[in-house]
């Protein structure tokens, strides 16, 4: 069966956002004033051939933890679809 598994990379909340920062300042230029903070991660959708959701979700972290998100800076989150 195909399991489409999404995964969000965020950068941790401790770091410095400079993308988030950016736009913040860019959002503030068109005179919207009312956004608090922005945070700007990645969004992945995987298709994956798995015989069941928990081997579908297993793959992915497998993947997010070598190579879609780094731990240092960012933290990740799974979803099957």
């Amino acid at each position: 069966m195909t399991y489409t598994v999404q995964v969000k990379v965020m950068p941790l909340k401790d770091l410095l956002d400079p993308q988030g920062k950016a736009v913040m300042g860019g959002l503030q230029n068109l005179g919207i004033k009312n956004v608090g903070d922005v945070r700007i991660g990645k969004h992945i959708d995987l298709q994956i051939e798995a015989d069941t959701k928990e081997a579908a979700l297993t793959v992915a972290e497998e993947a997010a933890k070598k190579l879609l998100a780094n731990p240092v800076m960012e933290f990740f989150e799974l979803t099957v679809a």
